[in-house]
């Protein structure tokens, strides 16, 4: 049987190439990864009109999951971070209670796992690095803000024309230009622009934990579905997924 040590179901963005490779270089044996593509119109990947199909995202969120849901994965993730800012905290636990009552299958989202992540590693003080536009950065940094985490600082890397077409050497440089002493952790917000590749010499350079969307949502699903094999490469969060 596949996946016979846990099936992981992960929703994605129509227009992203980044997130499906990261996680299968992170998946363990045994392990199975599911994927269906949430609904959204527009230039995916575009820095305009992220709003939009954020609002597009939810509204079919429900026939995704039902579509998902019959390769009876045990959990499900919302893999983009930036649909959780425009939903809100009260608007995503909504969200939440509605879709595992009627699927009967654990719900998460890539930010609940940061947050999740974060309190794990006992972080109360972050960085928070992005590759979006002003508008939808200060939506992440409210809606860490609004979850207790004090944002010391906060950037966005320049010069991105579509998230999509960015390298996880550019998310190194965008995680060193925000992080400052007074951080425990830097925080790498979205699943299209590659981080994993970044995360262990961000590490290493910084003396300090880094959380991607991609990382933390990886480390949470396999926590959910009840699998503690440590997944090394990654940094320090699925490297001691064990503990």
């Amino acid at each position: 049987m596949m996946g016979w040590r846990g099936r992981l179901g992960f929703l994605v963005p129509p227009g992203n190439p980044t997130m499906e490779p990261e996680l299968m270089q992170l998946c363990p044996k045994g392990v199975g990864l599911y994927f269906t593509r949430m609904t959204a119109h527009g230039t995916t990947g575009s820095l305009d009109g992220q709003e939009e199909r954020n609002r597009a995202q939810i509204a079919h969120l429900d026939e995704n999951i039902e579509l998902l849901a019959h390769v009876k994965p045990n959990v499900v993730v919302m893999g983009h971070t930036a649909t959780s800012y425009t939903l809100g905290r009260q608007g995503e636990a909504d969200l939440k209670a509605k879709l595992e009552a009627k699927y009967k299958i654990p719900f998460t989202t890539a930010f609940e796992s940061v947050v999740t992540a974060l309190h794990h590693l006992g972080i109360k003080r972050v960085a928070y690095a992005t590759p979006y536009n002003e508008k939808t950065t200060l939506q992440g940094r409210a809606h860490l803000e609004s979850y207790g985490f004090e944002v010391v600082a906060h950037g966005m890397l320049p010069g991105v024309t579509n998230i999509y077409d960015e390298s996880a050497e550019r998310a190194y440089q965008l995680a060193r230009m925000v992080d400052v002493p007074a951080a425990q952790a830097v925080f790498l917000s979205g699943v299209g622009m590659p981080t994993i590749d970044a995360i262990d010499a961000l590490e290493r350079d910084l003396g300090k934990p880094v959380l991607s969307s991609t990382s933390a949502m990886m480390w949470n699903a396999l926590r959910i579905a009840g699998v503690r094999e440590p997944v090394l490469g990654a940094g320090r969060l699925l490297a001691e997924m064990d503990k």
